[in-house]
């Protein structure tokens, strides 16, 4: 079994050559001295080193091993401790955190590469540090000067974790109905009582202490939405006694064994209210959409560990006679000669890179809706974020899964057992097409919420932005893709006048058209950062661009 490879120079080549990341970071003031292609090359190559030495070997024991439960508290597999000391003691957790709050002040892109990475080489030690940068942003932006002393560089540096505890038996994606109580204390305070599940890292032993962002309804809120709160609960209060919150079991799951998935019950337990009362959820959108994007790159980590092991096995397993033959010296042929191999592989492949590309461009894009000085231009990368997002995190996620299962197949018989390792992958990626909104509410989200919600003037605006930088770029496929910006506007263009009720079944449908026009735009960056040579394989020709034309059809025939 091979374990994951991060090649650094193939993400320098997107980030530094194709998106010239640093001529968009370089001249934002918070950035300036640390958007230098040398020193994000640099970056770039010790963060491969960490995951590809540290992280990366201890993959299969986290699957095999799994982390352990006992009368409340969580033992993780052998060795996770000890990288994840070294992870936070190295500074990696807060490449892209504030230097006043003990960040490096890096570009947010090389936060989301390294996390990348993380979750290609071992997905279940990910999930622990996977809630930091949004847990950081929440605390930093809604927690009181009080709770900021105490807690904000703590989560900064990893060197405590946090959780993001929404989830309840009766509440999972509808967390209006939600009933964990807060009930106020003279001192200020709010004693915390309800059970929340699926709370990854809810109890383990990576670090000293854990930082809960807990959801709860104050006794006179109203129902609904609008009732909930956002409090802080931490395992350990100051004067070192622990709260009483306790992790009653873990799941056990069809993936992600090196991660402790919990029931977390709240006895009383003494927190402090991060925010406004009532706008809980405004203050957790920080965690949940920061979260989003870093399940979308999930999505592209995992593809790739899948890819990465199938391309490998494909070159040495030979197996029959290839339609042409490269060596009749020998009597079989190494399978990736086979052109249905070769189309599995490539598809895999395309769907890598070009994910890539719009993934890093929106990290991009996120420095400039914080930082750059002109407003309209600031408003210009919001609207970017906030479309790209929900497409990257459904659209990634879903083929994640189901190119890991096309990846698993290229091994034939020997891919179902667990010797080679692919079938981790297909297990491990499955989860992430279901947390931090499933794929459906993603897709609901960008028909209803982005694009129809202003009548679709920010979605024309958008595709706009996409045709005009296809104009400018120097890509023989710029023509073709541009025909698809054209037509999915046109197809947008007709849904305002659609009755809902015909829209919820295709919204699906309408994300993919989206994000496969997406990859139009990608492949011609890719084909003009490589100087009109396209670093894409010909199966994007043969199937994505196919795909994204029936994608649109079966949209406008909801419409008839």
């Amino acid at each position: 079994m091979n374990a994951y490879r991060p090649i650094a120079s193939d993400i320098g080549f997107i980030l530094l050559d194709v998106l010239r990341a640093q001529d968009t970071l370089a001249p934002l003031p918070a950035l300036a001295d640390n958007a230098d292609p040398d020193l994000m090359r640099q970056v770039l190559e010790e963060a491969g080193k960490f995951v590809g030495e540290v992280v990366a070997p201890l993959n299969r024991d986290g699957d095999e091993i799994g982390a352990r439960w006992q009368d409340g508290r969580v033992t993780m597999p052998p060795g996770f401790r000890d990288a994840y000391q070294a992870f936070w003691q190295a500074g990696w957790p807060a490449l892209s955190a504030a230097p006043e709050d003990g960040g490096q002040g890096l570009p947010t892109v090389l936060e989301m590469v390294l996390y990348e990475w993380l979750s290609a080489a071992n997905h279940g030690w990910t999930m622990a540090p996977g809630l930091l940068h949004g847990a950081y942003d929440c605390i930093k932006h809604h927690a009181s000067p009080e709770l900021k002393a105490r807690y904000l560089e703590k989560v900064a540096t990893g060197e405590w974790l946090a959780t993001m505890c929404l989830t309840e038996p009766h509440a999972g994606s509808d967390l209006g109905l939600a009933r964990t109580k807060a009930v106020p204390q003279a001192d200020g305070s709010y004693r915390i009582s309800g059970t929340k599940i699926f709370i990854s890292g809810g109890e383990h032993d990576l670090t000293d202490n854990i930082v809960h962002l807990v959801l709860a309804r104050l006794p006179d809120s109203p129902p609904g939405p609008k009732g909930l709160s956002l409090f802080l609960v931490p395992k350990f209060y100051e004067n070192g006694s622990r709260s009483p919150v306790v992790c009653e079991r873990i799941e056990e799951k069809m993936g992600l064994h090196g991660s402790p998935t919990c029931v977390m019950r709240f006895d009383e337990a003494t927190g402090w209210l991060v925010g406004e009362h009532g706008k809980g959820l405004n203050a957790m959108f920080l965690m949940m959409n920061a979260a989003r994007l870093h399940v979308a790159l999930q999505g592209v980590g995992l593809l790739d560990a899948a890819w990465q092991k199938a391309d490998a096995y494909a070159r040495d397993r030979r197996q029959m006679r290839a339609p042409v033959r490269r060596d009749p010296s020998q009597p079989a042929d190494p399978i990736i000669e086979h052109p249905a191999v070769q189309r599995l592989l490539d598809t895999q492949r395309a769907w890598v890179d070009t994910g890539r590309v719009i993934a890093y461009q929106t990290a991009i894009e996120l420095d400039v809706a914080k930082h750059h000085p002109d407003a309209a231009r600031r408003q210009q990368a919001q609207q970017w974020c906030a479309l790209a997002t929900p497409v990257l995190k459904a659209a990634w996620t879903d083929q994640a899964f189901h190119g890991a299962s096309d990846c698993l197949q290229v091994f034939g018989g020997h891919g179902y057992v667990r010797e080679w390792g692919i079938e981790q992958v297909v297990r491990d990626a499955r989860v992430t097409m279901i947390y931090e909104g499933t794929n459906e509410i993603q897709a609901q989200d960008l028909l209803f919420r982005k694009v129809l919600a202003d009548g679709g003037r920010s979605f024309s605006t958008w595709l706009d932005r996409l045709d005009g930088d296809l104009t400018h770029t120097h890509s023989p496929s710029a023509p073709r893709a541009r025909r698809d910006v054209d037509a999915l506007r046109d197809l947008a263009a007709a849904l305002p006048a659609a009755q809902p009720t015909a829209l919820y079944p295709v919204a699906g449908d309408f994300l993919r058209a989206v994000a496969l026009t997406l990859m139009g735009w990608a492949v011609c960056r890719l084909e003009a950062g490589a100087n009109g040579t396209s670093p894409v394989p010909e199966a994007f020709g043969r199937s994505v661009w196919p795909e994204c034309a029936m994608r649109r059809e079966m949209v406008r025939a909801a419409l008839n």
